[in-house]
């Protein structure tokens, strides 16, 4: 066998092969039991952290510095960028076309003014962000999964970072900001928790990961997303998962569905790339 042919086989680092199949958890997801079956795919087994980001961007725009933390302040034009970025970088076929010069016409999201039309390249091989589906399939275990309330396990301690324990002690009583800020509650180094059933970690808490999905769209699915965008949908947002360090436990919750404009950037809002099989 020649070199070349070795390297074409070897797996992707730092990426977990998801099998695909129905969805097996029945506690903390919106698809159980909805006749979808989801292709296989990679996805990162850890967030993606700032040395990483710099390495392919050239710049690192979190709140929080340290090469093994999760990268934060990033919009999801930034991951989208990003994605492609690192595609050329490791000579993979760019999976999205960026056009910055024509607005989408489909976002109406009016506090968006960035609105860059993004469509992909479905036979691309690069990297991207994970749809909705894919990200709530691999965050609650594939098919190895155990229904655990949190993606990895039932005791949020355990498996995430969020607003009552990652600063300097452990919070108690309701949410409040000015308590969480004096309490220096911030990001923490990827996979410094438990992985869930597939090995990937911090898929609950930590930071918000962008997905590639419209926050509006409707649960009709073809196997890798939902279909389209409609109007509501492009007059919310995009969808990000899995809470983050300044969110409650119930944002940890695999199933939490939350939004943002594209062009919205905060301390705990970052990505996890995925892959085609």
């Amino acid at each position: 066998m020649v070199a070349g042919s070795v390297a074409a086989q070897k797996e992707p680092e730092n990426l977990v092969l998801v099998k695909g199949g129905a969805f097996k958890n029945t506690w903390s997801t919106n698809y159980y039991a909805k006749n979808i079956s989801v292709p296989d795919f990679y996805i990162g087994k850890y967030e993606v952290t700032q040395k990483e980001w710099s390495e392919v961007m050239g710049s690192n725009p979190s709140k929080f510095k340290g090469d093994n933390l999760p990268v934060e302040t990033v919009s999801w034009y930034d991951c989208a960028e990003y994605c492609n970025k690192r595609s050329e970088r490791e000579g993979l076929k760019p999976y999205y076309e960026i056009n910055r010069n024509r607005k989408d016409a489909n976002n109406r999201t009016v506090v968006d003014e960035i609105k860059w039309t993004v469509t992909i390249n479905a036979e691309a091989n690069g990297y991207r962000l994970p749809t909705e589906v894919e990200w709530e399939y691999a965050a609650g275990g594939g098919q190895m999964s155990k229904s655990y309330i949190y993606s990895g396990g039932n005791h949020i301690n355990s498996v995430a970072w969020f607003w009552k324990n990652c600063g300097d002690t452990n919070l108690t009583g309701f949410w409040h900001w000015p308590t969480i800020e004096k309490n220096n509650d911030k990001t923490h180094s990827v996979g410094s928790k438990e992985p869930n059933e597939l090995g990937i970690y911090d898929m609950s808490g930590n930071v918000r990961e962008w997905c590639w999905d419209w926050y509006g769209d409707d649960f009709e699915m073809d196997g890798t997303g939902p279909k389209g965008a409609n109007v509501s949908s492009a007059e919310t947002g995009r969808v990000w998962k899995g809470g983050g360090w300044i969110g409650g436990d119930f944002c940890c919750e695999p199933s939490f569905r939350g939004n943002y404009e594209a062009s919205g950037k905060g301390p705990d809002q970052g990505l996890r790339v995925c892959r085609g099989k």
